[in-house]
């Protein structure tokens, strides 16, 4: 008997139980191959359905088959209930249902869709890595075996070029539980020249984050350290934790590099770091560890930590892992909450610059922090209540002082308890004029030993203040729907209280800026305070255009009853703060921000004579093409800062897209105080669908009693599409029609 269904798609719940549906033993054939577990039923479309006799079904025409999960295409199928396979005949699609697309020829595979062969097959997975043999097998849906096999993430063009580059292997075994490719006689080439032979090759498939093996490879060659080579090999401990090690093998040293990570169910941790055997000096066993963690603990209260140290001061600069000078390492609590914060940290500072002595700078510091804000409904406003705790400890033993600027031993240790309690309110009064009103009283009690001079060890101060402020701002909109907003602003201010005669520690950096312009203090810490009375005055104006322009210009300077004085007659403020004298530097800070992603920011401080006093500049373009950033820096010389000499630096770094494949970067740091570059590097990135290249070269200038010269060229080479799912298609060859 033959039975044929057209002209249309007919659609039946069959793959699995097509037995039922061809023979009078359905009930039989369904108790005897049920449907695999959660399957499902099947479904196949056809322009085309023939029924031969009780064992055959030939379906023609656009044929789509789909079970569970997974999805086959195909000219022509015919089912043989006698053997329960499919005879496909292509162009055949496969579509696992996860990431991998197999295309075939021809195919013959059970009627489950997860056992057969696939012939003149091409394997496509995650959209990127593609493997092609004359022959595929597929077992339980989970193994795929390639016979005479090719592996490459590059583009295949009809034209019967050969990849950039491939993987020819005897054969191919892709397991889909584990993600994995196993190849044997593997040999990779670029183009049709063979490279390397590996007789026994294990990759990760695309989708794969985290697999124990060797990653990218990188060449180095350095004036300071040698030609050399790093091997990174990471380690997957399990899901939560993983280890990479990377030993690095110049002519000059003798390096393992690593990195150690683990996840938590309240946090995680991670550690980097080296160690080193060279020939740099005759230094030997050289080290570095930089770690840190956060962790969420109970009451909403979170736990961090970060450690930084070093075996040896020249270590971080010589093989690039960090520029910084000081280090410092701390563990803290802290809990935030609408109106409440509370929060304690230890922290160790260590310096590396050969100017200075740790025992004699604070290496040991403790902070407690507590504040607590209320709104009382009878007076209004805020009621904030405050306490901190500090201390500072120095090794030194010293009851004399050195060659700095503060009179006081470099031995001294100091301890200090801070309470204030602040009410604040705000009105709006007639025509729009914003008024507040701040008052208060501060408490710092401060002990001081092994300062030498000092003539008290214990010092209590208490300081009320009171401030007025008001703000009128007001508003413009053009006819061509630009908006003006100008706020003028100023406040009267009034702070109490003395001077400590006690060395400057925490406050010998003042920054004065529009972010502080309406403070009653600004010094850092609370050891120092602004004394008397004073005025801040300013004005902001604000524009934003309908095209996305927005632009600020903002004014600002303060004016005080008395110049700020130490116990001992000098000058609190430094000469470069702009804050010293009665009349503050006139603070002029803009900034221009634009739709296409330009944005430039610019602050100075100019004194009586419009001399410049302190200036910044940075700036920033980035769109599609572009990624550009400059900064500029001038700093007059300081004493009182330990600052010897002006400084006027600018740096400069960024990338720009040359083409669809080429990308350059440069970056520039320079001194023109003293006509010297400070360090210097370019590179250029070659990337397409399966191959990145990265060539570049960099340049330290700077020179001390540890420190060289030097310039560092690396090159890496990276192949895409093993373990690293490229998500920027833009980089994507396109084959020439």
């Amino acid at each position: 008997m033959t039975l044929r269904f057209r002209p249309f798609a007919l659609v039946l719940a069959l793959l699995p139980l097509l037995a039922t549906a061809l023979a009078p033993a359905a009930l039989d054939a369904q108790v005897r191959r049920p449907p695999a577990r959660g399957a499902g039923p099947a479904l196949l479309i056809a322009d085309d359905v023939l029924i031969e006799g009780d064992k055959t079904l030939i379906a023609s025409g656009n044929v789509e088959a789909v079970y569970d999960g997974q999805r086959l295409k195909a000219q022509r199928i015919t089912y043989d209930r006698t053997s329960d396979r499919l005879v496909i005949t292509g162009p055949v699609t496969l579509y696992d249902g996860n990431y991998t697309v197999v295309l075939a020829d021809a195919a013959e595979l059970d009627r489950d869709l997860k056992n057969g062969i696939l012939t003149g097959a091409r394997v496509v997975m995650d959209d990127q890595l593609q493997l092609a043999a004359n022959q595929v097998s597929r077992t339980d849906g989970r193994y795929s075996q390639l016979y005479k096999a090719a592996v490459t993430s590059c583009q295949v063009c009809a034209d019967g070029k050969a990849p950039l580059w491939q993987i020819r292997a005897r054969r191919v075994i892709h397991d889909a539980e584990t993600r994995q490719l196993f190849l044997d006689g593997a040999q990779f080439r670029v183009g049709n020249v063979p490279i390397a032979y590996f007789p026994r090759l294990r990759l990760p498939d695309p989708t794969v984050t985290r697999l124990t093996g060797f990653l990218t490879p990188s060449l180095y060659n350095s004036t300071l350290l040698g030609f050399g080579v790093k091997v990174p090999y990471f380690i997957r401990i399990g899901d939560s934790k993983d280890l990479k090690l990377t030993p690095y093998y110049t002519t000059k040293t003798r390096t393992l590099e690593f990195r150690y990570r683990q996840a938590f169910a309240n946090g995680g941790i991670e550690f980097e770091g080296a160690l080193s055997r060279d020939d740099l000096a005759r230094r030997e066993n050289r080290a570095y560890v930089f770690g840190r963690g956060v962790f969420a603990l109970p009451q909403d209260y979170v736990l961090r930590f970060h450690i930084e140290a070093v075996k040896d001061d020249a270590y971080l600069v010589d093989y690039g892992y960090s520029n910084k000078d000081r280090l410092d390492s701390e563990i803290s609590v802290e809990r935030v909450r609408r109106d409440e914060w509370r929060h304690a940290a230890l922290t160790y500072f260590h310096t590396l610059r050969a100017s200075e002595d740790n025992t004699t700078l604070p290496t040991s510091v403790a902070n407690f922090d507590y504040e607590k804000r209320y709104f009382p409904t009878r007076i209004g406003g805020e009621l904030r209540f405050s306490a901190q705790a500090h201390g500072h400890y120095r090794t030194s033993s010293l009851r004399t002082d050195g060659p700095d600027v503060d009179l006081f031993a470099d031995g001294r240790d100091v301890a200090r308890l801070t309470t204030s309690a602040d009410w604040l309110r705000s009105w709006t009064l007639g025509g729009g004029v914003r008024a507040a009103v701040q008052t208060g009283v501060a408490v710092d009690h401060i002990n001081v030993s092994g300062a030498g001079t000092t003539p008290r060890s214990q010092i209590t101060e208490a300081t009320p203040s009171a401030a007025l402020t008001l703000r009128y701002p007001l508003a413009k909109t053009t006819a061509r729907g630009t908006v003006h907003m100008i706020e003028p602003l100023m406040q009267l201010a009034w702070i109490g209280g003395s001077t400590p005669y006690i060395a400057n520690d925490e406050s010998t950096r003042t920054e004065f800026d529009e972010g502080n312009l309406l403070s009653l203090s600004r010094f850092a810490a609370a050891d120092r305070r602004e004394r008397g009375a004073s005025a801040a005055y300013g004005i902001s104006w604000t524009r934003f255009a309908p095209g996305g322009l927005r632009s600020t210009l903002s004014f600002g300077q303060i004016v005080r009853d008395r110049t700020q004085r130490e116990a001992t007659g000098g000058q609190t403020f430094s000469l470069s703060s702009g804050l010293r004298g009665k009349t503050s530097d006139v603070l002029i800070a803009g900034q221009i921000a634009s739709a296409n992603g330009l944005t430039l920011a610019a602050r100075g401080l100019f004194d009586g004579a419009f001399d410049t006093t302190k200036a910044e500049a940075r700036a920033s373009w980035r769109n599609a093409a572009l990624d550009l950033g400059a900064t500029y820096i001038w700093l007059r010389a300081d004493p009182q800062e330990q600052r010897s000499s002006t400084i006027s630096e600018f740096a400069i770094d960024g990338s720009y897209r040359l083409s669809r494949h080429w990308t350059s970067s440069a970056e520039w740091r320079y001194n023109m105080a003293s006509d010297r570059s400070v360090n210097a590097g370019v590179g250029v990135t070659y990337t397409n669908e399966c191959v990145d290249v990265t060539l570049s070269a960099s340049r330290r200038f700077t020179s001390s009693t540890i420190l060289e010269p030097s310039t560092d060229f690396s090159l890496t080479v990276g192949l895409r599409g093993f373990s690293a799912r490229a998500e920027d298609k833009s980089y994507v060859r396109e084959c020439k029609k």
